[in-house]
């Protein structure tokens, strides 16, 4: 193989994987689900008894009405444990949950701030329910959501229920918004999953398993929600995504949030599936590893092959116009997305192309990054949540 022909495959890889990864995997799955004979449908007869966690650090500003939603579910009080796992909180976070001590409200607080895992880790012992619910501070959860979500257990063969998010904003804010977009290509993937046969990660916002299969001592530098989905196939039950089960997100409060949390999440979600690398392997888990290979570990390496990507381009650019070309439009839509993110972290009005080139380039850097802590090997069990906007 020619140097030449190295740096064409170099060069276009991201393409090729990106295309695969987002435009061809979920048509595949469209074209399975309506060829497959539709799922059973079961009704609940009794209610499961339920723990609703919600880890939290430093919570002040959001805790009250998070408690007064969880108050308001639609779901027999008597089987409903709310259980707020507090990390060392070192505001007032505690004092209000402990207002809500007479309503039924549980605080569990860890005497050393050790992440959010380690939080949901101490929940497995507090947790009376054969289902444990976890959902966030700052996600807003409809009454009728948590029946909706609890009754996909109905189905023996359900592990964990992960619920459908939705992300929400103030304003017409065009710098976060592509962010909103994103959520929902996310969640109809999420649903033809479902449709063929189980999700290969739930949403960290508002998703229950069984507390038969609820690790606690799941490792604190991964992640739990992605892993859950793992933790189910291996014990040979499905994660599915329930679509009645809402949760409303508040989108990130800008691009830079957003960022560091991308780079977070995918950090720790490379972390994961290493750890849980056997689920890849077809022969043992059939489609779920082929769906787990195409939704994660393909989207992931785009990231990985940016900069191969550009180190190929730059060795074509010279006796190719068409590389030349594509070189100095990545160049001239970085140098865009740059100002675009520098205007909304000074609260200037992005527009819409300026806030999609920011989110795509936030994207890729993110992307980037995370692959460079995970081969220095830089874990993060420590947790700082998104301050996302109201």
């Amino acid at each position: 193989m020619t140097m030449t022909t190295i740096a064409w495959v170099l060069a276009f890889s991201p393409i090729c994987v990106f295309t695969y990864a987002y435009a061809v995997y979920p048509a595949l799955l469209w074209a399975f689900s309506r060829v497959m004979r539709a799922r059973p449908q079961y009704a609940v007869v009794d209610w499961p008894s339920v723990t609703l966690t919600v880890p939290v650090y430093n919570e002040e500003q959001a805790i009250r009405a998070k408690l007064d939603d969880l108050l308001r579910l639609d779901y027999p009080r008597e089987r409903l444990q709310i259980l707020v796992i507090s990390d060392a909180s070192s505001d007032a976070t505690d004092r209000i949950v402990g207002e809500y001590e007479a309503r039924g409200v549980e605080l569990l607080r860890l005497v050393q701030r050790r992440g959010k895992t380690a939080a949901e880790n101490a929940a497995g012992p507090a947790a009376r329910g054969t289902i444990i619910v976890n959902s966030d501070a700052t996600v807003r959860v409809p009454p009728p959501a948590l029946k909706a979500l609890v009754s996909a257990f109905a189905d023996s063969a359900v592990g964990v229920a992960s619920g459908r998010d939705v992300s929400v904003g103030a304003g017409d804010r065009e710098s976060n918004r592509s962010e909103s977009k994103y959520v929902g290509y996310e969640m109809w993937v999420r649903a033809l999953e479902t449709r063929v046969g189980s999700i290969v990660g739930a949403s960290g916002c508002f998703y229950g398993i069984r507390a038969s299969i609820y690790d606690s001592s799941f490792p604190e530098e991964l992640s739990r929600d992605f892993a859950s989905a793992l933790m189910a196939r291996a014990h040979g039950l499905r994660a599915v995504s329930v679509a009645d089960a809402i949760c409303y997100v508040p989108r990130a409060g800008s691009l830079h949030t957003e960022f560091r949390r991308k780079i977070r999440t995918m950090a720790r979600g490379l972390e994961t599936l290493w750890q849980w690398r056997r689920m890849l392997n077809p022969v043992r888990y059939g489609s779920f590893a082929l769906m787990l290979l195409s939704h994660k570990l393909c989207r992931w390496l785009v990231y990985l092959s940016v900069p191969f990507a550009i180190a190929g381009l730059s060795l074509l650019a010279p006796s190719s116009p068409v590389s030349a070309l594509v070189l100095a439009g990545g160049f001239i839509g970085a140098v865009a997305g740059g100002l675009a993110i520098r205007r909304a972290r000074r609260a200037a009005r992005v527009g819409r192309l300026g806030a999609m080139l920011g989110f795509a380039l936030a994207s890729v850097l993110a992307g980037v990054l995370a692959w460079v802590k995970v081969f220095r090997r830089q874990r993060s069990p420590m947790w700082e949540p998104t301050r996302r906007l109201a």
